[in-house]
């Protein structure tokens, strides 16, 4: 027997358990009933999916978009989704930039508490996207494909041997630098007086990924303390200026080491402080340690990301054990910044990270990945017969935008790539003013035809429809009528009739919600009270149900 939960109190009524929808809670075997909460006038309807006529419309299914925190609760929302939807969809949660960390170490633990779960219960999940622009594992891409580590040798960029020269010809901020001749008896060396600034070594190209060590030989009559400056950078150190000591009676070996300022061409280092002795520097030698990493060959890239790729698929597969059998494969590839020489919109690219397509290329991404993924669903426990791959896109309203995405998939079918069907991402609304309306229906209607025209299976996701006064402005759930909620509701039956109509039967893979409840726009087929936070049935509710059943 199911138990239901209230304040500690099993509530029996009228032959079934009723639970507040905000104290819901579920024990032993699983049923998610009741539904949330009944009242009139539509507490007589029966849960949404159920009005699907599966025999006219087999392949039609209703789908529900949840966090997955929120599914794991097995609270309210959770309990609307299973009563009244055929699956679920968990939007970017159960993508790899939510899974894997920096190190390539992947966090399945979310996913496979749901999938335990769905399974349990019968349930079915719609996969997030395998593959994408956005969410992705950005920092273990990145860490993938840095430069590799390579020996390098010490370079010495410049040696100064005051102890030879006879005139100082180099620069001074402040006071006047000159060579003391036969200053210890025997060399030259360069003096810079009291209070003076001076660049004892310039003029050496600068590497800006190097590391710099500079070393000179410095004297003074009484102990002092220098400060310097290497390449626009001042030597810091616990955020102040170092002070770098030098004791009295002999030659002091001083060693600095320092990175350029962004920016810096021409290396230099300059010493100042000295306010109680002139110092004497008898030499200055510059090394710098080059950059000890080299870029990946184009070869050394593609082998990593093939890495990359058979690694989360594996994965995410291994987790998935088959239970999952529709996936994005791959989600909004479409540029509609760059458009390729026959007039179609490009593959999204990246100057700034790695993209999988920037290695492996525009036309054999998909093949690449669908190969890999196919691959690992068999491997653990999948059947390839079951196993339904789609193109996520927004904007297909976009006749150009849909154009290209039709492009790109006869491409990648032609080069191997399986390829089920497109999940249309929506953005609907209704309009009170007339004209708006009647191009809004315009628009729906046009890229339903164009889906249809693919002859791939068509997925609707995101339904939410929000609703416009005449002025264009949106309404707010908080503010909207009933007789405007009726209209908005009338106008989701429209959608759902035309995707039933337009798209042929065997193609129907089904439309998906984006929020089941209000948000604050009236999208929900249920409300929400706002004290008891309970959630009410609204028009849109009874829309769906007449709708999915033909009416």
């Amino acid at each position: 027997m199911n138990t239901f939960f209230r304040n500690g109190l099993l509530v029996l009524a009228a032959g079934m358990l009723v639970a507040s929808c905000a104290d819901y809670n579920v024990t032993d075997d699983f049923k998610a009933d009741p539904d949330p909460t009944f009242v009139e006038p539509y507490k007589d309807l029966a849960p949404v999916k159920s009005y699907i006529n599966r025999e006219q419309f087999p392949n039609m299914s209703l789908g529900a978009t949840l966090r997955v925190a929120e599914f794991n609760r097995q609270e309210l929302a959770h309990a609307a989704a299973v009563t009244n939807f055929d699956n679920i969809a968990f939007g970017n949660t159960l993508m790899s930039g939510s899974i894997v960390n920096a190190k390539g170490v992947m966090n399945f633990l979310d996913m496979k508490d749901l999938l335990d779960h769905v399974q349990e219960i019968g349930g079915e999940v719609f996969g997030s996207p395998i593959f994408a622009n956005a969410n992705q594992a950005d920092d273990w891409l990145k860490m993938l494909t840095a430069p590799i580590e390579i020996p390098v040798d010490p370079v010495e960029d410049m040696f100064v041997d005051y102890t030879t020269m006879e005139e100082f010809t180099g620069t001074a901020i402040s006071g006047k630098p000159r060579i003391e001749k036969n200053y210890d008896g025997e060399d030259n060396a360069l003096r810079c007086p009291v209070r003076s600034k001076v660049y004892i070594v310039e003029g050496f190209d600068v590497d800006p990924l190097g590391a710099y060590t500079v070393t000179f030989y410095a004297k003074v009559d009484k102990d002092e303390s220098i400060m310097c400056t290497f390449c626009g950078n001042k030597i810091k150190e616990n955020g102040s200026d170092k002070k770098f000591q030098i004791k009295s009676g002999k030659w002091v070996k001083m060693v600095i080491e320092a990175t350029p300022a962004e920016g810096a061409q021409k290396g230099f280092l300059m010493i100042e402080g000295n306010f109680n002795s002139p110092v004497y520097i008898k030499s200055v030698q510059v090394m710098h340690n080059p950059d000890n990493h080299r870029p990946q060959t184009e070869k050394e890239k593609t082998d990593t990301i093939h890495y990359a790729i058979d690694t989360w698929c594996d994965g995410l597969m291994k987790i998935n054990e088959g239970r999952i059998k529709s996936f994005d494969l791959i989600d909004e590839p479409i540029d509609t910044k760059a458009t390729l020489e026959n007039g179609m919109y490009d593959i999204k690219h990246s100057t700034t990270s790695i993209l999988w397509q920037d290695v492996l290329g525009s036309e054999n991404y998909a093949p690449a990945v669908s190969r890999v993924a196919s691959s690992a669903f068999e491997k653990y426990g999948g059947n390839p017969s079951e196993l339904r791959f789609f193109i996520g896109e927004t904007g297909l309203e976009d006749s150009k935008k849909i154009e290209s995405l039709k492009y790109w998939i006869n491409v990648w079918d032609q080069n191997g790539a399986k390829i089920d069907g497109i999940n249309a991402k929506v953005n609907l609304f209704y309009s009170e003013d007339e004209a708006t309306q009647a191009a809004n229906v315009a628009s729906l209607d046009n890229l339903l035809s164009n889906l249809a025209a693919t002859g791939k299976m068509i997925r609707l996701s995101n339904f939410d429809i929000k609703y416009q006064d005449a002025t264009g402005v949106n309404v707010a759930a908080k503010d909207i009528s009933s007789a405007q909620r009726q209209k908005l509701a009338d106008y989701y039956g429209y959608v759902i009739r035309s995707y039933m109509n337009k798209i042929p039967h065997d193609k129907q893979a089904g439309i998906c919600k984006g929020n089941m409840a209000d948000t604050t726009d009236p999208v929900g087929l249920w409300s929400v009270d706002s004290k008891s936070k309970e959630w009410v049935r609204t028009a849109t509710y009874k829309a769906f149900c007449d709708a999915l059943s033909g009416q």
